[in-house]
């Protein structure tokens, strides 16, 4: 029986989430109105209990279950639907929470109070959508609404934890009060660029750890892509900056320059490689230019300035990182550590903009918080982003229609250039033994290889075993692996003053060597 199924307590919890969703409209109507207006986002009030259990319930929802969730789905795991309902409750009600609270109070034109109404009613559409798959209806009109419904289903479900991302840093902007009148347009700039150097960041883990066959499949390089999302994000930054209507600083021109030169290279760097696999420099160039020229910016306070240095010199080591990846490092060879360093520094460089406002460093410099402290607050971030990302990666690789191995190339092993068990889970490699594939790509790519037959030897832990007159080639050591699918056993055969353990796979495998090697009890 499937893990899931539609029992009491599921179908309770159901029309709760239902329930509560219907009644989001009156919670709206009766909205708490405050006084603050202005250059006022918050008063002095501590955050009470109720406010910060709405936090840690919403930050629990959009920042772990909803992703999880959206990558269950992806490997089509039982354990989608649950996920999506357990998240779906629970921010639920963290919404109601966030509306009951006392203490500090916030003003009422907020974009995280404005938007939130609508994030809940995307989610509210987003299970409707859910229940209504699950039941597979398939006849009458269900047959061109059904393929729709997947569709809408899908591209909610991998745009929730994006609007779950924007709907908490706006939540942090609002519980702090900061980038409130004239600071508003300095705020979206370190916004909007930090977090764009994220997104870059996790695209190339997540291009790094299993889109190389598709880049291969599409015919183009990582770089087209690359500068197809830096030219997206330069008209971002272009038309975004500044705030309209208001009059030009220093920094609005500064920032708004850098997008002009984000699109305008992206451009470049799509028209280079749009045929065929072809690198090009222009994204590396990009990412150093703009860690240069920001690293320069001029700052009304020194804890300003270093963290603005900190940041660009970040930045201009993921672009030297890239570089280096790009001119010297081949893509199809397995992954080396060296290739983590670009998308981690682009992580770090992110945050330390967008913790570099001007708000948020005066707040800094009043409670004494030193810029080398402050940086190491947010490398700590920057490490749980990363760790946060592979995590997901190997749950849509452990799941659902997966073989439940992660999908790593071994990582600095000579032996396993050029050889496709490098990117093979045990059982792939243990069924290429009982067919006879050696999985190797090339000639004499792996050591140890022989072709004599009724032989048997052992080099630098390579094994290599005779089976019934036919070669049977193996890196797996002296581990066996619990498959329910196939019968192993394990032989213990003594030659040349070594154990040869050697792994049976299958049913009923000829023991018997013709080679004149015999078992014996010394050793």
């Amino acid at each position: 029986m499937e893990f899931f199924s539609i029992t009491s307590i599921t179908q309770q919890m159901i029309k709760m989430i239902i329930w509560l969703l219907l009644i989001i409209p009156t919670i709206i109507a009766h909205e708490r109105a405050t006084d603050l207006t202005g250059d006022i986002g918050a008063t002095d009030d501590p955050i009470d209990g109720t406010l910060w259990a709405h936090i840690i319930f919403m930050s629990l929802a959009f920042g772990i279950i909803f992703p999880t969730g959206m990558v269950l789905g992806f490997s089509r795991s039982r354990f989608h639907v649950p996920f999506q309902l357990v998240g779906t409750f629970i921010a639920t009600l963290g919404y109601f929470l966030g509306h009951a609270h006392e203490g500090r109070q916030f003003a009422g034109d907020t974009a995280h109070a404005a938007y939130s109404s609508y994030i809940m009613l995307l989610l509210a559409g987003q299970v409707c959508l859910g229940l209504y798959l699950k039941c597979h209806f398939e006849s009458g009109a269900n047959q061109w609404i059904r393929p729709m419904s997947v569709k809408f289903h899908g591209v909610i479900g991998i745009c929730m934890p994006v609007v779950g991302y924007i709907q908490m840093v706006l939540g942090v902007i609002t519980a702090t009060g900061w980038c409130r009148g004239n600071k508003l347009g300095q705020c979206l700039a370190h916004f909007i660029m930090g977090s764009s150097f994220i997104a870059h960041g996790i695209l190339l883990i997540l291009v790094m750890r299993f889109a190389t066959e598709w880049l291969n499949r599409k015919g183009k390089s990582q770089d087209y892509y690359d500068s197809w999302v830096i030219m997206i994000w330069g008209f971002i930054n272009t038309f975004m900056e500044h705030r309209w209507g208001t009059s030009w600083t220093a920094g609005d021109v500064q920032h708004t320059l850098v997008g002009i030169m984000w699109w305008s290279g992206g451009l470049l760097g799509i028209y280079l490689s749009r045929k065929g696999i072809k690198r090009n420099l222009i994204p590396s160039l990009i990412i150093i230019f703009t860690g240069y020229i920001l690293s320069q910016q001029a700052q009304q306070l020194d804890i300003s300035s270093e963290i603005h240095r900190m940041f660009g010199f970040t930045l201009i080591g993921a672009g030297i990182t890239r570089l280096i990846e790009v001119c010297f490092l081949v893509v199809e060879k397995p992954i080396t550590p060296f290739r983590s360093l670009c998308p981690f520094l682009l992580i770090i460089s992110g945050l330390l903009f967008m913790g570099a406002h001007e708000d948020q460093v005066l707040y800094l410099s009043t409670n004494g918080i030193d810029a080398f402290s402050y940086a190491l607050i947010q490398i700590t971030i920057a490490f749980f982003v990363f760790f946060a990302v592979n995590v997901m990666i190997d749950v849509y690789w452990m799941t659902g229609k997966n073989d439940g191995e992660s999908k790593y190339e071994i990582i600095g092993d000579e032996n396993t250039h050029n050889n496709s068990r490098g990117n093979k889970s045990k059982k792939e490699q243990n069924r290429d033994v009982l067919e006879g594939r050696n999985g190797m790509d090339g000639g004499d790519g792996g050591r140890g290889r022989f072709t004599s037959r009724n032989s048997s030897f052992i080099d630098d832990g390579h094994i290599s075993i005779n089976l019934n007159n036919d070669t049977r080639d193996n890196n797996v050591n002296t581990e066996s692996d619990d498959d329910n699918e196939r019968i192993r056993g394990e032989i213990e055969k003594k030659s040349d003053g070594f154990v040869v353990n050697y792994l049976l796979v299958g049913q009923h495998a000829d023991e018997k060597s013709q080679d004149g090697d015999e078992r014996t009890d010394e050793m």
